[in-house]
């Protein structure tokens, strides 16, 4: 059997071909383009790469068109993490030497002596990746949205405290058109105190508010007409200038933010896993969508319930040496996962009685709030990888039997 190993790099790419003694049979270096691409599969033809009886392949990466090109077919991509590539390349050479045909020669030879404790990559649908870039690309815009707007609160701070007091009663706060709108129009409390009533409405419905117009309007005329202290003019005129370059980056994110939501809006609907997603608890599409991005739809990607759990860092890890043991969280897990399970967590406290009745019972006996959401997403998400193998509904009386009759 062969084995393949590329280190991939920018521009140009490393192969190595080894057969099952480990020795070196081929070796190229290739472009990132499509003729370099053509080289590659070329090579693994040559060395016996059919449809049938494919090439595994390893590579530090699970992006790209390289590994789009390679995942055509059957072909196993195992996408193995550079640290333990760097731990396999101290096995082969104690002197810590380094180069990138050597590291292609690591990679392929790990495949020959340990792909069975390796995971290829998901043969997930096309129309689940798809979703999952969308669901990923708007979690990216939301958390860039969140970051400008704080920048640009702790900016106001310095000298339009204001704003914030006037924008402090809406949700979103910062985010809203109106707040935009209103900040577009004044960005400096000098200019703010001497906007009408007529002004502050017109800025309000540019923005699309359609009701309370004109008592929204007096209440704003009140706070930027209140007594604040200021900045000195020519620096607060500079403030207003800063603010203003960060609240065109801010409309950009929310923009951004907006569109894609729309978009993961209408493509996570179609997919055949967002009924069963949408059953649970907590459960919106937009939420659902980064669930089904971050655990795909390739059914045989887990082995069963506690490798899902433990891919999402819900369930715990135990540390045992000797007389002493310790039980600690995961720190190597799925960043995305985790996070989309606490908010999970969280809102499925407001579902039906079962979810809420278990954060209540293990409150009682101990946790905190923090130990006890996270026991919900554990539960959870194991009920979900039930569901999803037996293409079932979610049922409240089947996940939470005994908190439902403790609850009646």
């Amino acid at each position: 059997m062969i084995y393949c190993g590329i280190d991939w790099a920018e521009r140009t790419h490393d192969v190595a071909l080894v057969d099952d003694t480990g020795a070196l049979v081929a070796k190229r270096h290739i472009t990132d383009d499509a003729a370099g691409y053509r080289i590659l599969l070329e090579l693994l033809a040559e060395y016996g790469d059919t449809e049938e009886t494919p090439i595994p392949v390893a590579i530090e990466t699970s992006r790209g068109l390289l590994v789009a090109v390679l995942r055509t077919g059957k072909r196993k991509v195992f996408a193995i993490n550079p640290m333990a590539a760097a731990r396999y390349r101290d096995r082969h050479s104690v002197s810590r030497k380094k180069s990138d045909p050597g590291d292609a020669l690591v990679l392929a030879n790990i495949l020959r002596t340990d792909m069975h404790v390796h995971r290829p990559l998901p043969q997930d649908s096309e129309l689940g990746r798809a979703i999952a870039v969308l669901a990923r690309a708007q979690q990216d815009a939301l958390w860039n949205r969140q970051q400008i707007a704080n920048q640009l609160r702790s900016l106001l701070r310095e000298y339009y405290p204001a704003a914030l007091d006037a924008f402090a009663t809406w949700t979103n706060g910062l985010c809203r058109s109106e707040a935009r709108e209103l900040l577009k129009a004044a960005p400096t409390p000098s200019r703010a105190a001497r906007l009408t009533r007529t002004q502050l409405q017109a800025a309000l419905k540019r923005a699309g508010r359609k009701r309370g117009i004109v008592a929204e309007a007096d209440r704003l005329r009140e706070v930027f007409r209140a007594e604040w202290a200021h900045q000195p003019p020519l620096v607060e005129d500079a403030l207003g200038k800063q603010m203003l370059a960060l609240l065109i980056q801010l409309e950009a994110a929310c923009t951004a933010a907006d569109d894609l939501a729309e978009a993961v809006e209408e493509a996570f609907p179609q997919h055949p896993d967002a009924e069963i997603l949408l059953s649970f608890p907590g459960l919106g599409i937009q939420l659902a969508a980064r669930i089904l991005a971050e655990i795909g739809d390739d059914r045989t990607r887990f082995a069963d319930a506690r490798g899902l759990k433990a891919y999402a860092g819900s369930s715990p890890i135990t540390r045992a040496s000797g007389k002493k043991s310790a039980i600690t969280r995961r720190w190597v897990k799925n960043d995305r996962l985790n996070h989309a399970g606490y908010l999970w967590a969280f809102a499925s406290l407001r579902a039906p009685a079962g979810a809420n009745a278990h954060y209540r019972r293990r409150r009682e006996h101990g946790d905190w709030h923090a130990a006890a959401q996270h026991n919900l997403f554990n539960r959870m998400i194991g009920q979900l990888y039930h569901c999803l193998q037996h293409r079932k509904l979610f049922d409240e009386d089947t996940a939470f039997p005994a908190e439902l009759a403790a609850a009646a």
